[in-house]
């Protein structure tokens, strides 16, 4: 009998690789291609879609040859992809407008500066699941048809294509401008900021805000569908699957079920949680994402937390400091020590992504002294990245009510065996890794080989999954909570980096510190509410308070016409609730939450980083102390009672 394999496409940020797989989903050949990366400016992250193409055209005979097998023993290929990855073609000849914009890239912050104080911004979040952040593709679809001469015509004439990685190759694999099918599926379709979280269409209002022509996009298909055959590299296979990598990772390590969770260190690393059938909005700075979509049946959807830098600070420690001759030796240097030392590194080269979304942010190293040495760095490069997973953790048991009992990890990084105990240490429950770490390209194999039967259902898909390895927590609560809150401070460090330097102001006196504290508090107090167990009538009277508080220091100090986020109706329904009556009470949080977190993300990257570019310290210094007076003269008026939220709750806004 002649075997059968499922080939599996992971074109990833640094290269391109080609697997086979069998029937019990192992690994039979592996072949691997690298790109060039591209750095034109601070800031600027491309990829050349060509040097891309070319590199598949090289890899996919090789791994066939590799496991002595022909095309006719390809049941199906899958792809996965680096995902907001932007690529605009000119359909006729094939040939690139311009290099590849990477997920990295942020040369988009500034025009989202101006988005976000457009009317219709804050509809945004809530029709694609996303926040506005340069990470996406929409901000850099508009970036190239506004800078680059010409551009916007040919695209609304229907002669330029726009599409994520796995689009620009499926289209080439199947002839390319000679009749090449033009494709996304669901889960790359919900990373562009233009699809309908709901309807998995095109949404016709984000088509406008972000003036986008919807002729140059991809038709939205499926995860787990025959999108067409290969006629170019290697004729005859049918291109069955394709899944953004990271809801790729999440198939591949078998999370169908809601509340499992799965978190792939590579590059960057990203933790997605299975939410179900039903997409849940974050309010603690989370994704809403497609998770898959197998076949005709309902989409699955994820909450997702991506943090940008990761094994790409390793990457910095042996390229850029030159202190490690190789990725692998950061574990023995860092084992040379006990600890940090009292040093953090917060990685923010290309802005902090989740739960903070600060794309003005810029890496420190915080608590040097004389005592450190390499080890303690290396130490603190590694952990750098348990504590960013941390937060993530911690924001998504948030959102989703659930409290994680275990992580399913995969990725390069998880060799390490030193940062996957600092993971289970830092979230406090057992980390695991599957025997096959490659999950990205094992997960488009899954969905590939269930689109064409070679697999019958998800049940034979989750008997195919073992366990090679776990970590369980062992240190000392006190240590972990002292070491996070030092973390924390860190990252603070990093808000607003991008502006000229000064003199630091004393806290609580410069105004950008003032609202940064205030944000804090809110954000807590929206957390405490959100735990039964806590004393929700004293925190729900404080939440009030300061936010009736905050507000109106808001319009009478810093933005007397800019606000326009009415609150009192979402305010008085919390206050209203019973607040022993779970099930109302956080319907009613919910609604609150949302406008207090799009007030939160608006205002921190929009109004504090404006402030912080146009005001000298000593302007703001007297704004802060102005606005710091007025809150304190509305709550000595007991403003943010029932009474008081009822008599001016049309005037509420933020």
């Amino acid at each position: 009998m002649v075997q059968r394999f499922v080939m599996s496409i992971d074109q990833g940020t640094t290269s391109t690789r080609c697997i086979l797989f069998d029937a019990r989903g192992r690994l039979v050949s592996v072949v691997q291609r690298e790109h060039q990366q591209h750095f034109p400016r601070p800031g600027w992250v491309e990829h050349d879609a060509v040097e891309i193409w070319k590199n598949l055209g090289r890899i996919v005979p090789q791994a066939l040859a590799q496991a002595g097998a022909s095309a006719e023993q390809v049941v199906g290929l899958g792809i996965a992809n680096q995902r907001e990855t932007t690529v605009l073609w000119d359909r006729h000849t094939g040939a690139p407008v311009s290099r590849a914009i990477v997920w990295q890239d942020t040369r988009t912050d500034r025009m989202l500066e101006h988005l976000e104080r457009e009317p219709a911004a804050r509809r945004v979040r809530q029709l694609c699941g996303l926040p506005l952040a340069t990470y996406f593709s929409a901000p850099r679809i508009r970036w190239l048809l506004e800078e680059t001469p010409g551009l916007r015509e040919r695209a609304e004439r229907g002669d330029v294509l726009f599409g994520t990685m796995e689009s620009w190759l499926i289209w080439n694999l199947t002839g390319g401008p000679e009749g090449g099918v033009h494709v996304t599926d669901v889960t790359n379709a919900s990373r562009t900021m233009l699809m309908n979280i709901r309807t998995l269409d095109w949404d016709a209002e984000l088509l406008d805000f972000f003036d986008v022509p919807r002729v140059m996009l991809p038709e939205i298909r499926s995860s787990t569908e025959v999108y067409g055959t290969t006629s170019r590299v290697v004729p005859g296979i049918r291109i069955a699957a394709a899944l953004g990598d990271q809801q790729a990772a999440l198939f591949g390590q078998t999370c169908f079920a809601p509340g499992e969770a799965k978190c792939t260190y590579g590059t960057g690393s990203f933790l997605l949680l299975n939410t179900g059938a039903t997409p849940v909005l974050s309010t603690h700075g989370m994704l809403t994402t497609v998770g898959f979509k197998i076949g005709d049946e309902p989409a699955v959807y994820a909450l997702e937390g991506s943090m940008a830098v990761t094994g790409s600070l390793v990457q910095w420690f042996r390229d850029g400091l030159e202190l490690i001759g190789s990725a692998p030796e950061i574990e023995t240097l860092a084992r040379t020590v006990e600890d940090n030392g009292g040093c953090y590194i917060v990685p923010a080269f290309s802005g902090l992504f989740a739960p903070h979304w600060h794309s003005e942010a810029r890496g420190v190293i915080a608590g040097l002294t004389s005592y450190i040495t390499k080890g303690h760095l290396a130490r603190a490069v590694l952990e750098a990245t348990g504590w960013q997973t941390r937060e993530v953790v911690d924001a998504m048991n948030a959102d989703s009510g659930l409290a994680a009992s275990t992580l399913k990890v995969d990725g390069g990084m998880t060799a390490d065996n030193l940062l996957m105990q600092f993971v289970a240490d830092v979230l406090d429950v057992p980390v695991v890794r599957p025997m096959v770490a490659e999950t990205v390209s094992l997960g488009a194999a899954y969905a590939a080989g269930l689109s064409v039967g070679y697999w019958p259902d998800l049940e034979g898909l989750r008997r195919n999954w073992h366990r090679a390895g776990q970590w369980l927590p062992s240190m000392d609560p006190g240590r972990r909570d002292t070491e996070y809150a030092h973390w924390r401070q860190a990252v603070e460090l990093t808000f607003g980096w991008m502006r000229p330097a000064e003199t630091p102001a004393t806290p609580g006196s410069d105004l950008v510190e003032v609202v940064l504290g205030d944000h804090r508090r809110l954000e807590q107090l929206c957390r405490e509410l959100r735990n039964h167990e806590a004393d929700r009538e004293t925190s729900r009277a404080e939440l009030s308070a300061l936010l009736v508080a905050h507000a109106t220091a808001t319009e009478r100090v810093v933005h007397p016409s800019g606000q326009d986020s009415a609150f009192g109706a979402e305010l008085l329904a919390v206050l209203e609730a019973d607040p022993f009556d779970g099930d109302e009470f956080d319907k009613a949080l919910i609604g609150l939450e949302s406008v207090v977190d799009a007030h939160v993300r608006g205002e921190e990257r929009g109004l504090l980083n404006e402030l912080r570019r146009t005001l000298s310290l000593s302007d703001r210094t007297a704004l802060g102390r102005a606005f710091t007076g007025e809150r304190r003269r509305q709550l000595d008026l007991g403003c943010g009672t029932l009474t008081h939220v009822k008599e001016n709750a049309a005037r509420l806004c933020l």
